[in-house]
């Protein structure tokens, strides 16, 4: 009886190694075929997510109940990262031995692809049945059912966990969502991990940063004992980590939250960074580390890495250059010549930058406060050149990230206004008030379709108007009123709202901007009214006699030119709130300076009242004079009440000699072209 069940127990045995052979067979002659059922039975499937009903307590041994209450150790006393004579050692363990007897199977380094991930290649033994079965899998389920059928070493788990993340990036945002669904709840992904969880202080140093890297990347939760394992046994092994691996292990903990483990493993990194530094010459990987710093690195290590990066700045590539200007902002690290040498890279490679770089180039460009017109001009016209295939909400987004920059790219801005007229019903409201914030703040007046664009903003906005809030409301008139737009629809509810107390409502910290944008309205509706007219007189007050510091040069400079201070007058006030620095008066043919006490009598038509305003460089459009959505309303309001506007860029006036200056003064007041502003361009690069 024994012998019989003994013979039908080999017997099924049998049969079962039978079918395993023939399914491995097929799948070697055919790799594609599982991929293509799976993919198949993917599509007609519904979603779930696929963290849904994984029971993480089951799949990873155990879960940390909090990231930051958890009783995790620091790291490891048994290797002194801080020691300055630290030097890496080569690993003499079971694997070790193993990888020196056979052809080293770890993942190599390989630069970053555009969703910046890592890419690894394959350095292996051809000749051996696992990694050639493991190179032949085109799905990271494929990967799964072999790790379940032939993994038996810490090697063969490890290169499974890296080969399933190879293949999982590789595939479109909707199929990873169902991707990860079957990895999740294939048995063997539960294997894996255990396996991984055993072997952990086993792996090489390749193969323990690179599983991490994958296990970070695949979404298993950080707060699992997996995870958080190997950030302890990197700990232990970090000063045995070579440079390859130090880039790998920063990037990975870029994209972890801070906790004990992380935050003692990264502090220890940084100490080491300081002692490799010297000796990293490539580009890709110091980048890497600039990201892992982060903002709260020292200025001191901010500035070694600037070094290294300055010393390879010649072999800059297009791809360097943009993870270089991202690990900048990421490090808060305002570095103008490697931010220099990036633009002008990418000003060169300008058609291969997707939209989603432009967006974060145009970021970190304000994060850093860095001005670069001849980067921002290329990159408007770029989209300017290809709007037709840009989508419209897309470049709302942009104009949005130039509006913020405070530089106006006047063509696309004129481009967009057409899309508008023709097709205003993609504004949704939200898109509606960037767009009034765009164009109002950057002072674009769309040349031959100024009303037509005017008119359909407006209807757009009436359209909303009952859904709209208070202060979006409050918003979307103010900007229409800075362009000169009176939009009297929503100007009645907006009056409506004012005389119910509705507006100023609220004691946020908005209340006092909402104050002067509903005070900014009230003027406008005056000013720019077609009822208006130019008034004989004036009413102004003196201001205060003090002159603040940066007007001194020039009240001096005056004094000098006319000889008199009772030929001009400082600080004047006038109605509405509106100031002026200095006020000269001039005869109808503007060849003689009137005395002030002259003309301060009567209402005599004949003089012409010059105001100079010295306004700051932020007041006007980033490479440009041209003047801001809220100077310019101030200009054109100050003509409406008889001035001619002299603007004087404060910055350069006080650079100038003081012989320049009053040469400079003089040029304005008498040259006739002083009456009418033109627009030019600031050449220097600020």
């Amino acid at each position: 009886m024994h012998e019989t069940l003994a013979k039908m127990n080999n017997k099924i045995s049998y049969l079962l190694n039978t079918a395993r052979c023939v399914h491995r067979c097929n799948f070697v002659l055919n790799p594609k075929s599982s991929a293509i059922t799976r993919k198949h039975i993917l599509w007609i499937g519904t979603y779930r997510d696929p963290l849904e009903n994984v029971n993480f307590r089951k799949l990873f041994l155990n879960v940390f109940p909090s990231l930051h209450g958890s009783p995790l150790r620091f790291l490891s006393q048994k290797i002194d990262v801080f020691s300055t004579d630290a030097k890496i050692q080569p690993e003499k363990n079971t694997e070790a031995l193993m990888s020196e007897q056979v052809p080293q199977h770890s993942l190599e380094l390989e630069k970053l692809d555009d969703s910046g991930s890592f890419k690894g290649k394959h350095v292996m033994d051809q000749s051996e049945p696992f990694f050639n079965s493991l190179q032949n899998c085109t799905c990271p389920c494929d990967v799964l059912d072999l790790a379940s059928e032939s993994a038996v070493s810490t090697k063969h788990f490890t290169n499974c966990l890296t080969t399933l993340w190879r293949l999982f990036k590789n595939l479109s945002e909707e199929q990873q969502r169902y991707e990860k669904q079957l990895i999740f709840e294939h048995p063997a992904f539960v294997k894996l991990c255990q396996q991984l969880l055993r072997d952990s202080r086993k792996m090489t140093r390749g193969d323990l940063v690179f599983s991490l890297h994958a296990a970070v990347k695949l979404g298993i939760p950080q707060n699992t004992l997996l995870v958080q394992t190997l950030v302890r046994v990197c700990q232990e092994k970090l000063n045995q980590l070579d440079n390859r691996c130090l880039s790998v292990l920063a990037t990975t903990l870029a994209g972890l939250e801070k906790d004990k483990n992380v935050s003692a493993l990264q502090a220890g990194l940084q100490l080491l960074v300081e002692q490799r530094i010297p000796s990293i010459r490539d580009i890709f990987m110091l980048q890497n580390l600039m990201k892992c710093m982060g903002k709260d690195a020292p200025v001191f290590l901010k500035k070694q890495l600037e070094m290294a990066v300055l010393k390879e700045i010649d072999h800059l590539t297009f791809s360097n250059a943009l993870r270089v200007f991202f690990a900048l902002a990421a490090m808060n690290y305002c570095s103008i010549p490697i931010l220099n040498a990036c633009s002008k890279k990418i000003q060169e490679n300008v058609h291969d930058v997707p939209f989603r770089p432009l967006i974060l180039i145009l970021e970190a460009c304000y994060n850093l406060q860095y001005r670069n017109v001849k980067l921002f001009s290329a990159l408007a016209d770029y989209v300017h050149s290809a709007a037709c295939l840009w989508d419209k909400r897309q470049i709302v987004l942009l104009l949005s990230a130039f509006e913020t920059l405070g530089f106006q790219p006047r063509e696309l801005m004129g481009v967009f206004a057409e899309k508008v007229t023709q097709d205003p019903e993609f504004l949704n409201l939200k898109n509606l008030l960037i767009v009034l914030r765009v164009y109002s703040r950057l002072y674009y007046v769309p040349r031959g379709q100024k009303n037509l664009f005017f008119e359909t903003l407006h209807s757009c906005l009436i359209k909303y108007l009952p859904q709209i809030s208070n202060t979006e409301l409050l918003k979307a008139a103010y900007s229409l009123c800075i362009l000169g737009y009176l939009p009297h629809q929503a100007l009645d509810e907006l009056l409506q709202k004012d005389s119910r107390n509705e507006l100023l409502l609220s004691d946020d910290l908005y209340k006092e901007q909402k104050e002067m944008m509903l005070r900014c309205v009230k003027t406008c509706m005056e000013l720019d009214s077609p009822s208006f007219t130019k008034p004989a007189l004036v009413p102004t007050e003196n201001g205060s006699s003090l002159v603040s510091l940066n007007l001194r040069k020039a009240r001096e400079a005056l004094i000098q030119l006319l000889g008199d201070e009772n030929m001009f007058r400082q600080n004047v006030q006038l109605p509405y709130k509106y100031h002026i620095d200095f006020e000269i008066r001039m005869d109808s043919v503007r060849k003689k300076v009137l005395p002030i006490t002259a003309t301060d009598d009567g209402a005599d038509s004949s003089v012409q009242r010059l105001a100079f305003l010295f306004v700051p460089l932020s007041a006007f459009c980033v490479g440009t004079m041209h003047p801001q959505g809220k100077l310019a309303m101030k200009q054109r309001h100050l003509n409406k009440l008889g001035y001619h506007v002299i603007l004087v860029l404060n910055k350069k006036f006080q650079e100038m000699t003081n012989e320049d200056a009053v040469e400079f003064l003089k040029g304005k007041i008498y040259s006739e072209n002083a009456f009418h502003f033109s627009e030019v361009t600031v050449q220097d690069n600020y």
